[in-house]
């Protein structure tokens, strides 16, 4: 008889890793709580990102390292724990020094984060699409950050991000930084980009003759869909906050119109049941898990007499 034998489930690291050398681009939903992940999972998406746009806005702050790297730890673990596929954490610029990045990787391997994203400017950093302070980190700093990351981690994805066209440093120094950045144990790249058209991004791709994955945000250049970054070579996109605003404007229009209408019978058609709610906190495995223990319980106390 031949005996099967089961294989492991893959670590989270190691089912990132997946998506990012699968034959099409894998798709990443940002997300802040474990609801809007288990939605994002639930829609098919195979990678969540752990959003710092997301979560400093739930909490109402600028996306500008208000949160401390335990807040912003909290919220990653938390998606992690709430979804079976791997979690991408967004760590800005890894919010501090190289010793600082050693505990950041540490502290979110421990906690079921599959990888972390770290970029190439200075703490505390800005959020990319606000006019400001975008200034780049010394190239050799941030490749001592990456190199520290991927020799303390024992299974994390180190994601090293390209901010050089955010600061507008060109194309010249983004593909020097990806060249030391790989150099550095980066296992990816992410170009970023806020022009509203793909050219940028799509002109690093084409001029990268490295080896790693290149993952896009097509945050302004929004037209651009998941079968043209698979024709130019991406091995992932994010869409980092497209939940968030799709939420934010929904909400307004439901209280706006409960206010108008001094009830809520107008927009009871428009929104989730409470069924819904209920699926998502996974009540009924709740209330199956405890009727099975409770029976449980009960044929042990009988057996006993």
């Amino acid at each position: 008889m031949t005996e099967h034998k089961i294989l492991p489930a893959p670590s989270p690291a190691e089912a990132l890793r997946a998506a990012l050398h699968a034959e099409r681009p894998a798709r990443a939903m940002g997300a802040h709580n474990p609801l809007s992940a288990r939605l994002a999972e639930e829609a098919g998406f195979e990678v969540i990102w752990s959003s710092g746009l997301e979560i400093s806005a739930a909490a109402g702050v600028p996306d500008a390292n208000i949160l401390a790297m335990p807040q912003c730890l909290e919220a990653a673990a938390s998606l992690a724990q709430s979804v079976s596929v791997p979690v991408l954490a967004d760590c800005d610029s890894g919010f501090g020094n190289v010793n600082n990045v050693i505990h950041m990787v540490r502290a979110y391997e421990a906690r079921g984060v599959a990888g972390v994203c770290i970029e190439d400017k200075q703490f505390p950093k800005l959020n990319s699409f606000i006019e400001g302070n975008q200034d780049l980190a010394p190239i050799d700093d941030f490749a001592a950050k990456i190199r520290a990351a991927t020799e303390v981690r024992r299974d994390l994805v180190v994601v090293a991000r390209l901010e050089a066209l955010i600061s507008g440093q060109g194309m010249a120094e983004a593909l020097r930084r990806a060249e030391v950045y790989e150099r550095a144990g980066a296992d990816a790249l992410l170009i970023h980009s806020k022009r509203a058209d793909p050219g940028e991004v799509f002109a690093f791709r084409e001029a990268y003759t490295g080896d790693l994955p290149v993952i896009a945000i097509p945050t302004t250049y929004h037209q651009v869909t998941i079968e043209d970054l698979r024709e130019r070579g991406f091995a992932m996109a994010i869409y980092a906050n497209q939940a968030l605003r799709s939420s934010l404007r929904a909400m307004r229009e439901t209280l706006t119109k409960i206010i108008q209408d001094g009830s809520t019978h107008g927009v009871e058609e428009g929104i989730a049941p409470l069924k819904e709610i209920f699926d998502l906190q996974r009540m009924p495995q709740m209330l199956e898990q405890q009727a099975r223990y409770e029976a449980l319980g009960r044929d042990l106390a009988e057996a006993a007499r």
